[in-house]
C-alpha cells in the first residue's frame, strides 16, 4: 500500500524590519491637531492678535506644518506630500463649514427669543419703540405673496426660454438671448429696483390709481422676477443640456413629435435639476430689501392685497428692526431672520419631495 505524502506549505520568510514601511501610529494626526491648536490659541491669546476665528486659522497652519514635518521624518517624502494635501482638503473643509454653523448656531440661538403667538399673529401696527410686543405677520404675508407671484411669473417664461435655447434655437437670436442672460445674471438688485420704480410705479401704475403712482407688493414681485428669471434659465439650460441624447432618439425612432417628447421624457428626466434651479433663485429672493424697500415702501400694517398699497416683506422687516432704537428690535430681527431660513428651507424639501415622488410615479 503507498501512502501519498502531501508536501507541507511553508510560511513565507518573515520580512525584516528594514523592508517595512514605516508608519506613523494612528493617534498621531489627532495629537498634532490637539497640539496645534494649543499652541495657536497660546500665541494668539497671549500677544491678543484675535479671536477664536484666527485661533482655528493659525492652528490649521500650524497643524499641516507639524504633520508634513512629522510624516517627513518618519515615513518619507512622498507619503508627508499625500498626508499634506490629504489634511489640508479636510481642512479647507471644515474652514468652509464653520461659517456656515456659526451662522446656524447664532440664529438658532438668537432667534428662538421671540418664538410666540404674538410674533406670528400681530404686526407692527401701533407699536412704539417701548412696546415688548408686536410681530411679522404682516411681513410673513407680503414675503408670501410677493414670492409666489415672482414665481409664478418667472418659472415659466424661465423654463420655455430654457426650452428654446436648447431645443431649438440656432444661429444669432440664440446667442444673443443666451449673452443678455448671462448679462442679467449679474445686475445688482437695486438696478432691478429701480427700472421697476421708473417703469411701473411712475408710469403705469396711475392709470390703475387715478393718476397717482401707487407702491404695491406686485411691483415688488415685478422686481422680483426680473433677479429670478437668469437663475431659472440658466439652471434649467444646463439641466437640459445633461438629457442623454439616446432618449430623444428613441423617442423620434417610435415616431412621437418634438413637443411631446420634450414634455414627456426630456421634462421629467431634468426635472430634479430644475426644481433645484427655482428654488435657488426662490431662496434668493426671498432675502431682497432693496427692490421691496423702494417699490413696495413697506409698512407696519397687515395688506393682504398685493395690487394696493404698501406691503412689506420679511427681509425689509430685518432690516428696518435692526435699525430701529428699541431694546425690543433686535430679537424682532434675529426671530424675522430665523424664521426667513425656516421658511426657504421648508419650501426647498417640499419640492424636492414632490420633484421625486412625480418621478418615481413616472
Amino acid at each position: 500500500m503507498t501512502t501519498t505524502l502531501t508536501p507541507r506549505r511553508s510560511r513565507p520568510p518573515a520580512q525584516p524590519d528594514s523592508l517595512r514601511a514605516k508608519r506613523l501610529p494612528g493617534y498621531a494626526a489627532p495629537a498634532l491637531a490637539v497640539l496645534a491648536l494649543l499652541v495657536s490659541a497660546g500665541l494668539v491669546y497671549g500677544v491678543d492678535l484675535g479671536g477664536p476665528v484666527l485661533v482655528v486659522v493659525l492652528g490649521a497652519l500650524l497643524y499641516l506644518a507639524g504633520l508634513f514635518a512629522a510624516a517627513n521624518a518618519v515615513e518619507g517624502r512622498r507619503s508627508a506630500r499625500n498626508r499634506f494635501w490629504s489634511a489640508l482638503i479636510h481642512s479647507a473643509l471644515v474652514l468652509a463649514v464653520l461659517p456656515l454653523a456659526s451662522v446656524v448656531w447664532t440664529l438658532f440661538s438668537k432667534g428662538t427669543a421671540r418664538l410666540d403667538g404674538d410674533f406670528f399673529g400681530s404686526s407692527m401696527n401701533n407699536i412704539g419703540a417701548r412696546d415688548a410686543n408686536g410681530g411679522a405677520y404682516h411681513a410673513i404675508v407680503g414675503t408670501l405673496e410677493q414670492v409666489g407671484i415672482a414665481t409664478a411669473i418667472t418659472v415659466p417664461l424661465g423654463v420655455l426660454c430654457a426650452i428654446y435655447i436648447v431645443e431649438y434655437g440656432r444661429g444669432r437670436f440664440a446667442f444673443t438671448i443666451r449673452f443678455f442672460v448671462d448679462v442679467m445674471t449679474g445686475i445688482p438688485s437695486i438696478v432691478t429696483g429701480l427700472f421697476v420704480l421708473a417703469f411701473w410705479v411712475l408710469i403705469v401704475s396711475p392709470w390703475f390709481n387715478d393718476g397717482q403712482p401707487g407702491f404695491s407688493g406686485f411691483a415688488a414681485a415685478l422686481a422680483l422676477s426680473v433677479l429670478m428669471l437668469p437663475t431659472v434659465v440658466r439652471s434649467t439650460e444646463e439641466m437640459l443640456r445633461l438629457v442623454p441624447a439616446p432618449l430623444r432618439e428613441g423617442a423620434y425612432a417610435l415616431g412621437v413629435p418634438k413637443w411631446k417628447t420634450i414634455l414627456r421624457v426630456v421634462l421629467p428626466t431634468a426635472l430634479p435639476g430644475i426644481v433645484t434651479g427655482i428654488m435657488l433663485s426662490i431662496a434668493r429672493a426671498a432675502g431682497e430689501t432693496a427692490p421691496v424697500l423702494l417699490v413696495a415702501g413697506g409698512g407696519a400694517a397687515i395688506n393682504f392685497n398685493p395690487f394696493e398699497n404698501n406691503q412689506s416683506s420679511l427681509a425689509l422687516f430685518v432690516y428696518q428692526q435692526a435699525g430701529e432704537a428699541s431694546k425690543y428690535s433686535p430679537a424682532r430681527a434675529w426671530t424675522a431672520a430665523l424664521t426667513l431660513v425656516v421658511l426657504v428651507l421648508v419650501l426647498t424639501v417640499a419640492a424636492k419631495l414632490l420633484a421625486r415622488r412625480n418621478r418615481l410615479g413616472r
